[in-house]
């Protein structure tokens, strides 16, 4: 029974004939023969498998794509089972046919049965040639080509075929994609001393997977007026196969690509054989156990829209505007979405339509937030199942729902998932808080010592820089980063002291706000008494005045109690490993509010 279901000879036409196999075996039913995990490459990358798929006449080398890894996980792909390959990507990898399966069904019915028949590799079958990228596209000024739908062909005529990203890496040298233009980001500059420069990017999607590509100075002249957000290109190494910097890209892709001068980009008459968007979405309950700084997808409908607020950034002092959207969804649980920009003041959507964000912030304030990146995207009302159901079940019943929100959750506790209670420093260490990832964490404690040897650096004073500058000997000071010179520099805290309870003593580092707040000045003040103290000029006077006062400060702080709010996070100085704990806030001890907690503590104990 599980022979004749197989469909013999679909191998075969898949790579000599693809026009036949799409009609003649759009669904071929296969047998695997093997199963094969390959190595991971690290940093978290998913795992991959390679399997050997037979029609009884041939048998082929296959990936399974990340997107399919679950019929694995599951049990459901096993050696000599029977399955339906119902999307496949056919192409040539050195000089081999290999098939990238993107996504398989297990029959599981039909049993797993001993192999089937003796069949042969695809040796004698029409070998894929792999794709020309000169046949045809961009010339060196930027010039549009266009490619007919269908498989691409190079200059001999052979039919060959597209690679899915899924299966880029930067040991694929002759490759072409087929991908649409999910984001197109604005053209972004930069100056420095070595020169300035210009990028752009886009998010490039296909059946398998997506990824982002950047094009830098040159190449943004050559491709910026020929890419477009939403339409569909055949895009040709040579290109650069990169790791991903993940601090610059929401998408889930080990790598990324940089266009060079010879990249070929062509324009696909086909539009409608590539995804528009693929989502990734976490209901919005689940944002409670989601890491802080996490990049999400979310779909919800529109409770509450917000009137454009502006901002000024701390760093920048730039004004920004801003719009808050209130989300909900099945799960009975509301959040908070910031739009930014052109987004927030463009802003359609209206209460009740559903909305879906595509590469969203998690934020810890009030328990959970998101925040919409600059390369994220957001669909309103869009045509998928999933927005469909929602739409379903708000208007059945939805709208009437009470909902509740992550604000329950303490903000110091929410990055890592551990409670609002105060720990004893015994516990922080106990509990290996901030030893597997960083963690907040409270502590009421005295301050017993503080360091007072490079208590402060210089620091640039243009607003929002903070950056070291660098003493030019002649009584100026220079600021790489902004590239001005000061006729004096601004000194900034960096602190460290120790404090402790009745199990223990900890080791805090603290910046410029928590620092004045400790010691009731500025470094500026306490590095003009220093200097006073260490002058050769001064008068005696003088020099012990300031003493008094630089020693008085530091004093001021000793055997204070206060509550500290601090993060612990793993770092490497040398080659040994530790935990460091910096300070975030430190507050005065109300002790009427703290009298009431431990009153209560008390209640609670008693019961």
């Amino acid at each position: 029974m599980a022979e004749q279901a197989i469909t013999q000879g679909a191998i075969e036409a898949i790579f000599s004939d693809p026009d036949r196999a799409r009609t003649q075996f759009p669904v071929p039913v296969l047998q695997c023969l093997q199963i094969k995990t390959l190595d991971s490459k690290g940093g978290g990358a998913p795992e991959r498998y390679r399997i050997v798929l037979s029609d009884v006449r041939n048998y082929v080398q296959c990936m399974l794509a990340t997107q399919a890894n679950h019929v694995v996980h599951e049990g459901k792909l096993k050696r000599g089972g029977i399955v339906r390959m119902k999307q496949y990507q056919a192409q040539a990898l050195k000089g081999k046919n290999v098939l990238i399966v993107l996504e398989i069904e297990a029959i599981e019915a039909l049993g797993a049965p001993e192999k089937i028949g003796n069949p042969v590799g695809l040796e004698g079958g029409v070998k894929l040639e792999e794709p020309q990228p000169a046949a045809a596209g961009t010339n060196s000024t930027g010039q549009l080509a266009s490619r007919p739908s269908g498989n691409v062909r190079n200059n001999g005529g052979v039919s060959s075929t597209i690679y899915p990203i899924e299966a880029l890496s930067p040991y694929a040298h002759k490759w072409t994609i087929k991908a649409r233009v999910t984001h197109k980001s604005d053209i972004k500059t930069w100056h420095k001393n070595s020169g300035d420069g210009k990028l752009f990017s886009v998010n490039l999607l296909d059946e398998s997977s997506e990824i982002k590509a950047t094009m830098f100075n040159d190449q943004v002249d050559q491709f910026y007026d020929i890419l477009q957000e939403g339409q569909v290109y055949y895009i040709s190494a040579p290109c650069r196969v990169n790791l991903a910097k993940k601090q610059f890209s929401n998408l889930p892709n080990d790598y990324e690509l940089t266009f060079e001068r010879d990249t070929v980009v062509e324009k696909a008459e086909d539009q409608s054989s590539v995804p528009q968007v693929r989502f990734n979405f976490c209901n919005i309950q689940e944002l409670q156990s989601v890491e802080k700084d996490a990049t999400v997808d979310v779909l919800g409908v529109i409770k509450t829209v917000h009137e454009v607020s502006s901002i000024t950034s701390k760093s920048t002092q730039k004004p920004y505007d801003k719009r808050e959207l209130e989300l909900v969804d099945q799960t009975g649980y509301s959040v908070r979405v910031t739009v930014w920009g052109k987004t927030a003041t463009e802003f359609s959507g209206k209460p009740e339509e559903v909305i879906a964000f595509k590469g969203t912030r998690v934020s810890d304030f009030n328990g959970r937030s998101l925040s919409l990146l600059s390369s994220g995207t957001m669909a309103i009302d869009p045509d998928i199942p999933e927005a469909h159901a929602l739409k379903g079940w708000y208007d059945s019943t939805g709208r009437h729902n009470e909902f509740a929100t992550h604000s329950n959750m303490s903000s110091v506790g929410a990055a890592s998932g551990r409670s609002s209670e105060i720990l004893m420093i015994q516990q922080v260490k106990e509990k290996d808080v901030g030893f597997d990832k960083p963690e907040y964490f409270s502590v009421q404690a005295t301050v017993v010592h503080v360091k007072q040897d490079n208590f402060c650096y210089p620091a640039c004073r243009s607003e929002g820089c903070n950056k070291k500058v660098t003493d030019m000997g002649d009584g100026t000071w220079r600021c790489e980063k902004c590239d001005v010179t000061h006729d004096r520099p601004e000194y900034r805290y960096i602190l460290n002291f120790n404090c402790s309870d009745h199990s223990g003593q900890l080791w805090l580092s603290c910046f410029d706000d928590q620092g004045k707040k400790l010691l009731g000045a500025s470094a500026d003040e306490l590095m003009e008494w220093k200097q006073i103290k260490e002058s050769g000029d001064a008068s005696e006077e003088a020099k012990k005045e300031a003493g008094i006062r630089l020693a008085g400060a530091f004093d001021s702080a000793v055997c204070r109690k206060m509550a500290f709010r601090a993060r612990a996070k793993m770092d490497t100085y040398g080659e040994q490993q530790r935990v460091r704990y910096q300070l975030m806030e430190a507050t005065p001890l109300d002790y009427k509010t703290e009298g009431n907690r431990l009153a209560e503590l008390i209640r609670q104990m008693s019961v």
